[in-house]
């Protein structure tokens, strides 16, 4: 199996990531700043190039004002369609 960061599934999530970001209606530096981190902390996120562990995914839905078992649900339904 290859690594997850390689897995067309991980584009799903960071596509979801990306999409509770602006509907939240934050820049990537703004969350950034909100989570504590530098500037860049997001935009590498969302490139893929920094990962996230389940922790860091819940204080990002903190910081986004979205519901962290629904962001996993949304992608679980996502990746099935796919």
């Amino acid at each position: 199996m290859p690594k997850a960061i390689y897995r067309p599934e991980y584009d799903v999530f960071l596509s979801l990531l990306k999409q509770r970001r602006t509907l939240a209606g934050m820049t990537q530096g703004e969350c950034s700043k909100a989570l504590g981190r530098p500037q860049s902390f997001m935009s590498d996120v969302e490139r893929g190039i920094r990962r996230l562990d389940i922790i860091q995914i819940r204080d990002l839905c903190v910081v986004l004002r979205c519901n962290f078992v629904e962001l996993i649900q949304d992608f679980d339904k996502q990746i099935d369609v796919k």
